[in-house]
């Protein structure tokens, strides 16, 4: 590789306390996106509720309520005179806190800065957060066309009843999917696949060994393509690989563990006949469900009522989840249109990788940019087309919902004054509560609600339905109260309670009041309505990978400035000397797994690694001592296969491909705990790990030769 003045091999400034802070701060950081928390902030309520007046007065949001509080502001039947605030603390906030700290107290300054944002010696970040955020839009679009559940469904059939089959196909399905359009496209659509599938199973007891199958080799699977995942982006850009180049090198490993891996989840990890059934019985799906022509899940409220028994554990719920997976929706032009823009964008990524001069190939992001982009206005130009149709769909639904929602807070407030009547003993002549509408919450005494005759349900129930996204402009709380009713001769009269028509036409009249956040709120379901692949694709981007990307790409520049880097780096250079190839392969293999789980995710490791292997290779041009060939590569693609591998082993934080895994399925009522994600990892990565660095190990003696590594070119073979 070029000379870099650059890179300091000083390691006796490690001693100065800015070093030592820094290499605190990197650990502590680390440490917080693996266990991620909230910091409480106390603050005066009547500071807040000024801050809220204020904000209510311009319209921007909705009058405040302090009746509608939560328990917890109130001690002793009295407002706390503090509001609690959590401040959350997670990969996003302490990588940069962490760097904002560091600027502070001058242990880095605009040179780490730029370094670590801009780029350095071959890595550039904001190229590759262009890159993989761009085509990252082209795959979830795939995905959002119903591409891949139109494709697992199929799968789904041909497996038919065998169980072993059927998880033998899945297994295929989802690595040959990973390989071309990355893991995270897998994760969005695969885990609630299964879920579905494993849900309206007779004889499945647990999802454990499909979910658990799918994660791994959504991520061995993504081991293959520079553009399948940010950290071959990170490692092919540190070291100046050609991406057909990397393919080559990584093809055969990732085979051979995908191979081998299938006989050991099913016969050894999972060998239970309830969790991967010899012969899988699922419930039927009525004819006149399965021939009616499905709907496009990217509505909002595109299943109408049925929405609210959709996650519930019954037959209406395993139904609505057998029709998720036996009559799945597909955008046929979406998808093909979708799929050869992906084709076309890959083959001219490697094409022009591959026939670009050394040292000068142009930013791949050139190429994403323009194509995500043809994409974007392919998905705008259809729902434009399909507005009508959306529109309609999704208005029809948010008025089945909310008429739902508002039946059932009055059945239930009729519910509880029937019993709170029932259970208490009233004298003779005492006024009778019942429910009637109120214009506004404000016009409602704060005492006219007695304890026990459901305002609390019925204020919940409507909270439930303004939270939604069709009435989410709302903002503020129930639209009526329990509260005294007098008859026209001045005598409390009976009456009869709200009804649900009557509850949802106060709900329209609360919403008139404009404010910002309900204007915004408004807007928001306009785009869902009108262009619904497009918002739901947006939602899904990984945007949140770009603030933790280069802020971690600082964090490692601090070390590399701060002396702890060259640490790193001559520590790894003393322990290839001593055990050669062979431990260079599995040295680095254990290390980048390892770190994976406790070095901010493994793009945070691939960073780290990367720039340490830069300074190990630097320490070696400096002394004119080589690196052969075969123990430079051997180290760099061991490297590939860990810090790919590690996504899958200890901690969800190993990934945000595991994060995003955890939040699916914790959407579809299965929590995977942290103990358990362990435990059946762990055999899973240690064997998948000994396949793959064992391949590589015979890889790299046959097609590397013992001769020195050109370190004045750096130019990979």
């Amino acid at each position: 590789m070029a000379k870099d003045d650059g890179i300091d091999l000083d390691t006796d400034q490690i001693r100065n306390w800015r070093s030592i802070v820094t290499l605190v701060i990197f650990v502590v950081t680390n440490v917080i996106v693996l266990f991620p928390f909230h910091i409480p902030i106390y603050l005066p309520r009547i500071f807040c509720n000024a801050i809220l007046d204020i904000l209510s007065a311009t319209r921007i949001i909705s009058p405040r309520q302090d009746r509608y509080s939560k328990p917890n502001d109130y001690h002793n039947g009295k407002l706390k005179p503090f509001v609690r605030f959590g401040f959350p603390m997670n990969f996003v906030t302490a990588p940069l806190i962490a760097d904002l700290f560091l600027l502070a107290i001058l242990a880095i300054g605009s040179k780490e800065v730029h370094d670590g944002t801009v780029g350095a010696r071959h890595i550039y970040p904001i190229d590759i957060m262009a890159f993989f955020i761009t085509l990252a839009y082209i795959a979830i679009s795939i995905d959002a066309s119903g591409l891949i559940r139109y494709l697992a469904f199929k799968v789904l059939q041909k497996g038919g009843e065998g169980g072993h089959r059927l998880y033998f196909y899945l297994y295929v399905f989802f690595f040959a999917l990973a390989s071309f359009i990355g893991n995270d496209p897998i994760i969005l659509s695969g885990t609630a696949f299964l879920a579905y599938m494993t849900r309206v199973s007779n004889n499945i007891v647990h999802p454990r060994a499909w979910i658990f199958m799918q994660f791994a080799v959504a991520n061995i699977g993504s081991a293959i393509l520079v553009s399948s995942n940010p950290t071959n982006l990170v490692l092919a850009g540190a070291f100046n690989i050609k991406f057909i180049d990397y393919t080559a090198n990584m093809v055969v490993p990732v085979l051979f563990t995908a191979v081998l891996l299938f006989p050991f989840l099913l016969w050894i990890i999972f060998p239970y006949e309830s969790l991967i059934p010899r012969s899988i019985k699922l419930h039927t799906l009525p004819d006149e469900v399965r021939d009616k022509k499905p709907v496009n899940p990217n509505i909002p409220h595109h299943r109408g009522s049925a929405e609210e028994d959709e996650d519930e554990n019954n037959e209406e719920g395993k139904r609505l989840s057998l029709e998720e997976i036996m009559n799945p929706f597909l955008d046929k032009g979406g998808a093909g249109f979708g799929a050869a823009i992906m084709a076309i964008t890959l083959v001219t990524i490697l094409v022009l990788n591959a026939t670009s001069q050394d040292g000068k190939a142009k930013p791949v992001f050139w190429v994403t940019l323009p194509a995500a982009f043809v994409m974007f206005c392919w998905d705008v130009g259809f729902g434009w087309y399909h507005r009508h149709e959306t529109r309609e769909i999704a208005q029809k639904g948010r008025q089945e919902i909310e008429q739902v929602r508002a039946e059932r807070a009055v059945k239930e407030a009729e519910e509880k004054a029937r019993q709170s009547v029932a259970e208490q003993e009233k004298p003779e002549g005492a006024p009778q509560y019942n429910l009637t509408l109120t214009t506004s919450p404000d016009d409602v005494p704060a005492q006219s609600a007695p304890t026990g005759v459901g305002s609390d349900d019925l204020r919940k129930a409507t909270t439930e339905s303004e939270a939604s996204p069709a009435t989410a402009s709302n903002g503020s709380n129930s639209p009526y109260d329990l509260v005294d009713t007098p008859s026209p001769d001045g005598e409390t009269d009976e009456k009869s309670p709200a009804s649900a028509d009557q509850v949802m036409e106060l709900l329209r009249q609360k919403r008139r009041r404009a404010t910002l956040a309900s204007k915004c709120a408004e807007g928001y379901r306009w785009c869902q309505e009108t262009f619904p692949t497009v918002t739901a694709v947006v939602a899904h981007l990984p945007f949140a990978l770009v603030p933790f990307g280069l802020t971690m790409f600082v964090l490692v520049q601090a070390l590399v400035t701060k002396g702890w880097v060259p640490v790193f780096a001559y520590g790894w250079d003393h322990w290839v000397d001593k055990t050669g190839v062979v431990g260079a392969i599995g040295g680095m293999g254990f290390l980048s797994v390892i770190l994976c789980n406790f070095a901010g995710t493994n793009i945070g490791t691939t960073i780290l690694l990367c720039r340490v292997v830069q300074t190990w290779e630097e320490i070696h041009r400096r002394n004119g001592i080589p690196i052969s060939e075969r123990t430079f590569w051997a180290t760099v693609y061991s490297m590939a296969i860990g810090v790919n591998y590690g996504a899958f082993s200890t901690a969800f934080s190993a990934s945000l491909a595991g994060l995003l895994w955890r939040d699916i399925l914790s959407r579809k009522h299965i929590r995977v705990r942290s103990l358990e994600f362990a435990k059946t990892n762990l055999p899973i990565i240690a064997l998948s790990m000994i396949i793959g660095l064992t391949v590589l190990v015979g890889e790299v003696y046959i097609i590397r030769k013992d001769q020195p590594y050109d370190l004045g070119k750096g130019i990979p073979r």
